[in-house]
């Protein structure tokens, strides 16, 4: 048999397009070495997301009096919450394989390896691919086999036992004390589950701000929020050297020692391109991942490749419009991919999201722009339910009345953004946006109030 689309890789692109495939009649199968769902549902997204909703439910508790609610001797059960969190990924996974079977996609758990010699096609142009010692053939191949955690030559780092995400998500006991190495999304969101749940948490970045790519203003604002409730920074600043309990750090040629229980480690992710036979095609590569066009293509036409992997836009929700486009053009559509208005989220309490360009990427291209903000308090809904609660609203508008960026820190910056991206993504003026009515009182007025 050959099969019209074959998929490497469950997670949120490789199931997306298995399920629309299907769907769409084209016979489809989808290899997954672990399992379905991938990174983002099994040792990330879903995952850390349950663990800090958690933690807020948590605070939410402790902080209960300011709203006249009175919550005596709160406490938080660990082994429940990582429960908890292990129920949510369990009952995600089962409906992905439920998908996978109403769609009529055959789903093989095991490592798929592209067997095609140096991308030589053969006369019927399909591609072979080997897993669990039998061969499957397809007309067309969507690669999307993810990332990995970046571990980076840390003198002493690697006798050193230390935590990536997949073990902090797994850790039954709250340690005393945690440096983290890395100050981006993952590393700060980890940050602040931690500190909720009494750890003292101190956070190493080389950049000079917490979050490279958000907002640089509103990053400040989170990272004092959390300074606030005792989480300890030190920016501009190289780890030298890590042992045991023990990290090194230097800033400005003088260094000190970190003592610490745990070392979290988090610097970045990058494209899982071994381990699946792709030294067996010839395909493009830019920047540390595959080379695609406008409709998610590698240089061999009939292979395409979604998410990670592309090392472009390391995003669940990136990943799944890729694998729509790829789908839609295997069936005959020309959709394009859009990068314009990828939402960016960290989901700490207060969250943080921006959407569009960044006041620094304006700078760097020469646009002008101009800056409308307001603090979150204008709007009724979010005073009514943020006792103390600081936050901003930013809106960058083109000299012609376009909107360039919307950036929001603030709960829940999640839920609004999507308002921003879509009127980025469809082109409307400040003018039209403000026309919209919204419903009152919400926390996403705070967009119509800032412009």
């Amino acid at each position: 048999m050959i099969y019209d689309l074959a998929i490497i890789g469950g997670g949120p692109a490789g199931y997306t397009a298995a399920e629309l495939a299907g769907k769409n009649g084209l016979k489809t199968i989808i290899f997954e070495k672990n399992v379905l769902g991938g990174v983002c549902l099994n040792e990330g997204c879903i995952p850390t997301k349950t663990l800090l909703y958690s933690a807020k439910v948590f605070h939410s508790a402790k902080d209960s009096a300011k709203y006249g609610i009175s919550c005596e001797n709160v406490q938080f059960d660990l082994s429940k919450i990582i429960a908890r969190k292990n129920k949510v990924v369990r009952k995600l996974t089962a409906g992905i394989r439920a998908k996978m079977t109403e769609s009529g996609v055959e789903t093989v758990i095991g490592t798929a390896v592209i067997r095609d010699i140096a991308g030589q096609a053969r006369n019927d142009n399909s591609i072979e691919i080997l897993c669990n010692e039998q061969t499957y053939s397809a007309k067309n191949l969507l690669l999307c086999t993810g990332s990995e955690v970046v571990i980076p030559p840390i003198s002493g780092i690697k006798e050193t036992n230390f935590w990536t995400s997949r073990e902090a998500l797994d850790n039954k006991e709250i340690p005393e004390s945690l440096v983290i190495i890395g100050g981006g999304v993952i590393g700060i969101e980890f940050a602040s589950f931690f500190n909720t749940l009494g750890t003292k948490v101190v956070v190493v970045e080389m950049l000079d701000e917490i979050l490279g790519g958000m907002d640089k203003e509103l990053s400040a604002l989170l990272r004092n929020e959390l300074t606030k409730k005792g989480i300890e920074f030190h920016l501009g600043t190289k780890v030298v050297s890590v042992h045991n309990n023990q990290v090194e750090i230097e800033k400005d040629g003088e260094k000190r020692i970190l003592e610490t229980a745990k070392i979290l480690l988090s610097v970045g992710r990058k494209p899982v391109l071994t381990g699946f036979g792709l030294e067996n095609i010839s395909l493009e590569t830019f920047g540390n991942g595959l080379k695609v066009n406008e409709f998610m293509q590698t240089s061999q036409p009939n292979i395409y490749a979604c998410g990670d992997i592309t090392g472009f836009s390391l995003l669940a929700h990136t990943a799944v419009r890729e694998a729509e486009v790829a789908v839609e053009h295997i069936l005959g559509k020309a959709e394009k991919m859009s990068y314009k208005a990828i939402p960016g989220v960290v989901y700490t309490n207060p969250e943080i999201a921006g959407v569009g360009k960044t006041e620094d990427i304006l700078q760097s291209e020469g646009v002008a722009y101009a800056v409308k903000q307001l603090p979150m308090a204008y709007s009724g809904r979010f005073v009514a339910e943020n006792e103390q609660g600081n936050g901003v609203c930013k809106i960058l508008e083109s000299e012609d009345g376009n909107i360039l960026g919307v950036h929001i820190l603030g709960n829940p910056a999640s839920e609004i953004i999507v308002i921003a991206g879509i009127a980025i993504e469809k082109g409307l003026k400040t003018g039209e946006l403000k026309a919209m009515i919204f419903p009152h009182p919400t926390v996403g007025e705070i967009i119509k109030e800032t412009l």
